[in-house]
């Protein structure tokens, strides 16, 4: 393997760096165990890597040391980082005068946005709209890139592209060709999707977004009560940690769908809607942007800006219908 060698979707493998320290076996080993990129070698702590099966302790010492070496991955000066911060896309909701302009143009790539709320906020409806947006062109807001869906629920329906990409004006058997879709049944199987979903967007990119749908209904499942709280959101953590790395390493956007609970504690207060995402603290922190979805009147809905590193708390209206979620009507 060349020492420039590059994937399909541009990225330099994590052997192309330091043929000189690893053979092809090594790379091998590394890919097997998911790291398929100098950036997924250098983001994951030590004790993990020794974990890959033939991989030394003094070899994994001189590849860091390598990879530190020939990477820019130390402090940078604040033009430098503006720099790197031109190279964001942003992906179009399809509502130009309500949702977009909430975002700032759309969901941001290499970053996590979570949208939560109760049944029928219309939370799989953005998941069919972004899923034909995102492979818009630039200069229609889109990300021009595949796409790809981890269900939870068993909720996509690839039935609903085709009246979202007639309203976008493109193919929708194009679009289909373009979206990978699984179906997730515990989590376990979800968390290693997400592992071989980074060899794919690897080897088949480049990817626009990956998409959740949803975050927690299997932790829900998977871990009952409060014995187990400690052991879930452990595993949450970890696999948002992973999912968060692949958002900055291929520069993708990432939606999450997130559920709602009854707080316990809510009607101790004089909160008028005492309901409370699902995840806690460790999902709270490792979005990047959270969207609260509302009920409206009749179609409408509310998405309201809870956190957000660039936009400030507000409101904007959407309506759900056949054609995705579209700016409302009135």
């Amino acid at each position: 393997m060349q020492a420039q060698a590059q994937s399909a979707s541009g990225h330099a493998t994590a052997a192309s760096e330091s043929p000189y320290l690893i053979t092809k076996t090594d790379v091998n080993k590394f890919k097997d165990a998911g790291y398929h990129t100098v950036e997924s070698v250098l983001y994951t702590v030590k004790k993990n890597l020794l974990l890959i099966k033939g991989i030394t302790e003094a070899k994994i010492d001189k590849v860091l040391e390598a990879i530190q070496k020939e990477k820019s991955f130390s402090f940078k000066t604040g033009v430098e980082a503006l720099h790197l911060r031109k190279r964001i896309k942003k992906i179009t909701t399809g509502t130009s005068m309500g949702l977009d302009a909430l975002l700032g143009g759309g969901l941001e790539s290499s970053s996590i946005t979570e949208i939560y709320g109760e049944f029928r906020t219309g939370k799989t409806q953005w998941v069919h709209t972004l899923a034909v947006t995102a492979m818009l062109p630039a200069q229609h807001g889109g990300g021009e890139g595949k796409v790809a869906i981890i269900d939870t629920e068993g909720a996509f329906r690839p039935e609903k592209i085709a009246p979202i990409a007639e309203r976008f004006g493109v193919d929708c058997e194009s679009v289909l060709n373009n979206l990978l879709i699984a179906r997730a049944y515990n989590t376990d199987h979800q968390m290693n999707m997400i592992r071989d979903l980074a060899a794919i967007m690897m080897e088949e990119g480049p990817f626009a977004i990956l998409i959740i749908d949803s975050m927690t209904s299997l932790f829900r499942v998977d871990y009952v009560g409060r014995g187990e709280l400690s052991a879930r959101q452990q595993s949450l953590g970890q696999m948002l940690s992973k999912i968060t790395k692949m958002a900055e390493e291929f520069n993708v956007a990432v939606l999450i769908t997130n559920q709602v609970m009854s707080n316990p504690d809510g009607g101790m207060t004089f909160v008028s809607d005492p309901k409370k995402p699902v995840g806690g603290h460790v999902l709270a922190h490792a979005s990047t942007t959270r969207l609260e979805l509302k009920k409206g009147r009749g179609d409408c809905r509310i998405c309201k800006v809870v956190d957000s590193p660039s936009q400030p708390e507000a409101e904007a209206s959407y309506q759900i219908s056949d054609a995705g979620i579209i700016d409302p009507k009135d």
